[in-house]
């Protein structure tokens, strides 16, 4: 059996021909080469996932939070960060970011440092929550309303309880 070499040409140093004229030319040699163009196609712009939200994502996300009712969220001890965040739809960073910055928040640690919030936390989280994303407080603003409103779980607690009630009655108007 012979053997017969193949040579490949990357690098074609004659000015630029156009691709029918290569083809023909590429055609009538008789080493077999192969021709690779570079041919540039625009990448679709991909919006970034890193950094802030804008304010519409941020405010979609605010009706995304699935706190359970107060019976079924004290029903356990405990729930570990990993719950906790996916009630809220955020990263498990600013979960810890709010508890080393709010002095509301204080979990249990394990004997492996795993984070475990009583129901309490989670209440405490909901409304550093709604001030945080829903009011768009800074996180200094936040603290100060907290330290200034020893009330503050009182008021938030109402203003659930008006939400709640005012998504039954749209649910209401929507099923007339």
């Amino acid at each position: 059996m012979a053997l017969s070499q193949i040579a490949f040409d990357f690098f074609d140093d004659s000015p630029q021909q156009p691709l029918q004229e290569k083809k023909k030319a590429v055609a009538k040699k008789k080493e077999p080469k192969v021709v690779v163009e570079s041919v540039v196609i625009p990448r679709p712009k991909v919006k970034s996932t890193r950094g802030r939200k804008s304010i519409e994502e941020m405010n979609a996300g605010v009706e995304l939070v699935n706190v359970p009712d107060d019976e079924e969220l004290f029903s356990k001890m405990y729930y570990s960060i990993g719950k906790v965040a996916d009630m809220f739809k955020v990263n498990q960073s600013l979960i810890r970011l709010w508890e080393n910055e709010f002095d509301i928040l204080k979990p249990k640690k394990n004997g492996k440092g795993d984070r475990l919030f009583r129901p309490e936390d989670i209440k405490n989280i909901q409304l550093i929550y709604h001030l945080m994303r829903e009011k768009k407080y800074t996180m200094q603003g936040a603290k100060d309303f907290i330290k200034q409103n020893k009330k503050a779980e009182e008021k938030f607690a109402a203003i659930d309880a008006l939400k709640k009630m005012k998504g039954f009655l749209l649910e209401l108007k929507a099923n007339l």
